[in-house]
């Protein structure tokens, strides 16, 4: 009988130790300041939390963030916690008790039990917009499939506004190559934005094969001049290429002209031209009512009724 609980008494006291090696490394991690895994989750008000101190289950709590971001903790009083992570939050608890003379070397683990917002916020050029239930962080590309993708004038720069906070934004670059667009993700948590801008445009028209408007979708969202006359199809045999006009509206909303030679740019006699979006080309008729009949202002103005086209 006395083997018997003499056993017990050692299983129980083992049992003890151990709990207090997991709390005593976290304690290491979190007390140096740094996280082996860093996080991006952040508290919120009204989330809930569960709050543990090593070896003192008369501590645990349950708390709910307040509306003013604080939670109280026993012997400490309200403590700020809204923006941190829980890490974060795990030491300005550990540090409020021993600054209360309350613990020596506390060990302090927090984690959220409940997301008082558990939708994730997609807006811009995708498919479906609007908020999406998601109870646990998930990839960005994870989030973009809830909402039905990008759509065909999509930018590729992505931004993720976390938890409503605008200065605290994270940029994302959906490529189109599939390595570099799952290997760069990065995690979307609930209570974030995630805003998907619409692609600059850039209008090719007069005599083309093709007169329109481009959507600037590659991977760096920029084109030159050649390469939206490529996907125009082309100047058509009757252009006049030398009076091509490149027609750029300023930040006074006043437009400037710029003409060129077409074949001049395709030769190498001059540099190619990175467009900007909203900029017009346009490469007039060789007979007839030419450039001279248009001025910039029409010119521009008939670009509003263009056909747009999404790069293939």
């Amino acid at each position: 009988m006395r083997d018997r609980l003499f056993n017990s008494g050692i299983r129980v006291a083992k049992q003890a130790v151990n709990r207090w090696l997991v709390f005593a490394s976290l304690g290491l991690l979190l007390s140096g300041g740094r996280l082996a895994i860093s996080e991006s989750l952040l508290i919120g008000p009204g989330d809930q939390l569960h709050v543990q101190v090593a070896d003192t289950p008369e501590m645990d709590q349950h708390p709910r963030v307040t509306d003013a971001g604080e939670v109280p903790i026993e012997a400490v009083g309200s403590v700020k916690v809204a923006g941190l992570t829980p890490a974060e939050a795990a030491v300005i608890i550990q540090n409020q008790l021993i600054a209360a003379h309350y613990m020596r070397h506390p060990i302090v683990l927090v984690t959220i039990e409940q997301f008082a917002t558990q939708t994730v916020s997609v807006l811009g050029e995708v498919k479906g917009p609007g908020a999406y239930p998601i109870a646990t962080p998930r990839s960005i590309l994870d989030v973009l499939a809830l909402s039905g993708g990008l759509t065909a004038q999509a930018d590729r720069n992505i931004v993720i506004e976390r938890h409503g906070d605008s200065s605290n934004c994270v940029h994302y670059n959906y490529s189109n190559n599939p390595d570099a667009a799952v290997g760069g993700q990065v995690l979307v948590s609930p209570g974030d934005t995630v805003l998907v801008p619409k692609a600059g445009i850039v209008y090719v028209l007069g005599d083309v094969n093709r007169p329109g408007g481009y959507a600037m979708t590659n991977n760096e969202s920029q084109m030159t001049m050649l390469e939206v006359l490529a996907l125009a199809g082309g100047v058509s045999k009757t252009a006049r290429q030398g009076g091509t006009r490149l027609i750029r509206k300023d930040s006074s909303g006043s437009y400037s002209e710029r003409q060129l030679s077409i074949g001049d740019l395709q030769k190498g006699k001059i540099s190619d031209i990175a467009m900007q979006a909203g900029d017009v080309v346009y490469v007039p008729f060789s007979f007839g009512r030419n450039l001279a009949v248009f001025g910039a202002g029409s010119i521009a103005a008939s670009a509003t009724s263009a056909a747009i086209y999404a790069a293939p």
